[in-house]
C-alpha cells in the first residue's frame, strides 16, 4: 500500500505541473526592479482535525516553508514542507503513547491567481509520520487565499490517506515571504 500511495502522489504532482505549465499566470509579477521569479515564505498553520482523527484530536498546529516559482503572471509552482502536529486528547492515548501525532509534509503544488491578489491552489505529496506507526500518507490539499508582495493568507483543507485510514484538517495559513 505504501508503494501505491507514493506512486499516486508522484502521478498527481506530475499532472499538476503539466496542467500548470500550460497556463499563463503568476502571483507577484516580476518587474524591471525585481525580475527574479523565485520567492520564499515561512508560515504558521492551525486547523481543526477531520476524518478518522477528529474524535481523538482537538486541534492541529504547524509551521511551513514554501518555495515559489512564478511561472507566469497568473500561475506559480510551489514546493512546501514543514512540520504539522495533531494534539491527541488524553482519553485516546494508551499507556506510553505520544501526546501528539507529528507529520512532515513534502508537497508540490500550483497557485492560480484568477484576479490580482486572490488565488486558488492545489498541492499533492507525501506526509511522513514522525511517531506512532511512522507511516507515509498521500497528501491532497486544495486552498483559496490572498497574497501580496510579502503576506499570504490562505484557507485550506488537507487530507492524509493511506494504511487504511483517512484524516486531515480545515486550516488557516499565515505566511510572510520575500523574493530571493
Amino acid at each position: 500500500m505504501k508503494k501505491v500511495t507514493n506512486y499516486l502522489a508522484a502521478g498527481l504532482v506530475a499532472a499538476a505541473i503539466f496542467v500548470g505549465s500550460g497556463a499563463k499566470a503568476q502571483t507577484t509579477p516580476a518587474t524591471s526592479t525585481d525580475p527574479n521569479p523565485w520567492r520564499l515564505g515561512f508560515g504558521i498553520e492551525g486547523g481543526i482535525p477531520t476524518g478518522d482523527l477528529h474524535p481523538s484530536s482537538g486541534f492541529e498546529l504547524g509551521g511551513s516553508a514554501r518555495l515559489q516559482y512564478d511561472a507566469t503572471s497568473d500561475v506559480a509552482l510551489t514546493l512546501t514542507s514543514g512540520y504539522t502536529n495533531y494534539f491527541i486528547k488524553s482519553d485516546y492515548r494508551g499507556a506510553g503513547d505520544p501526546s501528539s501525532l507529528g507529520i512532515v509534509p513534502a508537497k508540490l503544488g500550483v497557485k492560480w491567481f484568477f484576479v490580482p491578489g486572490i488565488y486558488v491552489a492545489g498541492e499533492a505529496g507525501a506526509g511522513f509520520e514522525t511517531n506512532y506507526d511512522k507511516n507515509t500518507k498521500l497528501i491532497l490539499s486544495p486552498a483559496i487565499g490572498w497574497a501580496n508582495t510579502h503576506w499570504d493568507v490562505g484557507v485550506n483543507y488537507t487530507n492524509y490517506s493511506g494504511q487504511g485510514d483517512s484524516f486531515g484538517s480545515v486550516g488557516l495559513r499565515l505566511a510572510y515571504g520575500f523574493g530571493l
